[in-house]
């Protein structure tokens, strides 16, 4: 039998461990500590490991595709959270469409882009 792959888990790194473990709790992602310095955070089964070690050079070229089904729906829940207005750094773009989708970004207390983005 053949092994197959179950799932990719980046590495994300944090400028302030405790606030961006706290923003991603706001945005709605579950967390699993499993280490005083590092937690896996999930929905459903997509997930990261956020760890308390920050490159800057790296951090400002972190980013993160996030792929939903609505992103209209999506978009609209995640504005009302207000994550750019309880975070420092947080900042949201409009989504925009594409010939293959559409996509808006947020960038996360230390500057991790995340494109959240509708395939066709």
């Amino acid at each position: 039998m053949e092994s197959s792959v179950q799932s990719i888990r980046p590495f994300v790194g944090a400028r302030d461990y405790i606030q961006s473990r706290k923003f991603y709790l706001e945005w709605g992602f579950e967390e699993i500590v499993t280490s005083p310095k590092l937690s896996f955070f999930h929905t459903n089964k997509t997930g990261f490991y956020l760890q308390d070690f920050f490159v800057k050079d790296w951090i400002d070229n972190s980013m993160l595709v996030l792929e939903v089904d609505n992103l209209t729906e999506y978009w609209e829940r995640l504005k009302g959270k207000n994550l750019d207005q309880k975070f420092q750094g947080v900042k949201l773009v409009e989504p925009t469409v594409f010939d293959w989708g559409q996509e808006g970004f947020i960038y996360d207390p230390s500057g991790v882009l995340w494109h959240i983005a509708e395939f066709k």
